[in-house]
């Protein structure tokens, strides 16, 4: 049985936007390349007998994409996306700093 750790390393290796999203698009002269915040994580073992177990799991968010039109480079952001990330994490930062202040408070 080959070692599983190293076959799920191999399969790792190859994650990323391209393998989520796909390859940049030519439309109408317009090249669009994809951008994405990914990121995965794996784990394997085997025992002294020589069974073995793994798994993994990863996430994809969308951030947006780079539109090229002749010499024109842009980033346009997937605004859905960004809102979902952005909301959360405002909460959390301002659920902080009110805990923050409060404590400076006493």
């Amino acid at each position: 049985m080959p070692n599983l750790a190293l076959e799920l390393g191999k399969q790792a290796a190859t994650l990323g936007v391209t393998s989520v999203y796909g390859e940049q698009q030519d439309v109408d002269g317009i090249r669009l390349i994809p951008v994405a915040l990914s990121w995965s994580g794996f784990g394997a073992g085997e025992d002294t007998q020589g069974n073995g177990g793994g798994g993994g799991g990863g996430v994809a968010v969308p951030l947006g994409a780079y539109v090229r039109k002749g010499d024109d480079l842009r980033f346009e952001p997937n605004l859905v996306s960004l809102a979902a990330i952005g909301i959360p994490l405002l909460w959390v930062a301002g659920r902080a700093l009110s805990r923050v202040i409060r404590a400076l408070k006493r």
